[in-house]
């Protein structure tokens, strides 16, 4: 018995308030959401994923006056931040209100606050919190470590077997728009601190605050998706500069057969499987993940990466490409 399948947020929410677990499409990636105010739905997605208990997800919300539901002090940069950018792709991270429970914190201070902008996910967080600001924890709706998904058939080639059909349920958006999760900002000090880069670019969050963002450095609040080896298919995925040619693409296949993820003014060596071609950067984000996922499919043992150049969702695909490859060693 597979887990049903549905395009009605207002199903969704009815799972959702009663305990069970919704894989739902985002903007940047499929999540597994359930309840945040409930830590034993809560404790299933952890099981679900095999995610470690310590580390913690970001809370998704319907509306941006919920940040203060959940947060004791917000600066005025932060709001700013909110202001301009949700709902969107990016998570603030601020010290946490009683609300904001160990469950969902990893039993940090903080809690870490997103409003996507999905409209089916937006009108299912709508139709869930009502007039309240309930919000549903929601990480990435895979295996943990392993690669996003960005499609339902993601979800339930990745995790389909380990939800409940008697309680479960899977949300069908299509295609996720952006294809890497959101840009995490450090909202807890003085000035942002970048802690996973996204589609809200650096620039962007300087710009709005009109404060330069520095990097998050040791000893930072832990945030999703920045353990350094993270993102990873089965597959070895060796990443090269962004100025890499043809022959020193190459250069790097190992036993067994190769694929490549290359702008597509890079050409595909003999012997090599094109996984991808993207135009730009964007294009890159979008399908990255499915390549990562093709390559597995088709039993590559080795892809070889040349990433886009360049600031603001290409930073974010080297961050991933980075953190896939150091999974394999």
């Amino acid at each position: 018995m597979t887990v049903p399948r549905t395009a009605d947020p207002e199903a969704a929410a009815r799972v959702l308030r009663a305990g069970g677990l919704v894989a739902l499409p985002t903007e940047t990636v499929y999540g597994l959401a359930a309840d945040a105010e409930q830590p034993a739905a809560v404790a299933r997605i952890y099981a679900v994923k095999g995610r470690p208990a310590g580390h913690p997800v970001i809370v998704h919300v319907a509306a941006a006056d919920a940040v203060d539901s959940w947060t004791r002090a917000v600066p005025g940069y932060a709001r700013n931040l909110v202001a301009a950018c949700w709902p969107g792709p990016l998570t603030v991270v601020l010290p946490r209100s009683a609300r904001a429970t160990d469950a969902v914190t990893g039993g940090q201070s903080t809690v870490a606050l997103r409003m996507p902008s999905h409209p089916v996910t937006l009108a299912t967080l709508a139709a869930f919190a009502g007039d309240s600001d309930r919000g549903v924890a929601a990480p990435s709706a895979n295996v943990f470590g392993t690669v996003s998904p960005t499609s339902v058939d993601h979800v339930l080639a990745s995790i389909g077997d380990r939800l409940d059909p008697g309680r479960d349920l899977v949300l069908d958006g299509g295609a996720c728009e952006v294809g890497v999760e959101s840009t995490i900002v450090d909202c807890t000090g003085p000035a942002p601190r970048l802690l996973r880069p996204g589609a809200v670019s650096v620039e962007t969050v300087e710009a709005v605050t009109g404060l330069a963002v520095t990097a998050a450095a040791g000893g930072s609040v832990r945030a999703p998706g920045t353990l350094a080896a993270h993102y990873a298919p089965r597959a070895r995925v060796v990443v090269t500069p962004t100025t890499t040619t043809e022959p020193q693409v190459a250069a790097q296949t190992g036993p067994g057969s190769t694929g490549l993820i290359a702008p597509v003014g890079v050409p595909t060596p003999g012997g090599f499987v094109r996984l991808a071609a993207p135009t730009d950067a964007s294009g890159y984000a979008r399908i990255l993940y499915a390549a990562l996922r093709r390559a597995d499919l088709l039993g590559l043992q080795v892809i070889v990466a040349v990433p886009p150049s360049g600031p603001g969702i290409a930073a974010a695909v080297r961050d991933r490409l980075d953190r896939a490859a150091a999974a394999g060693g």
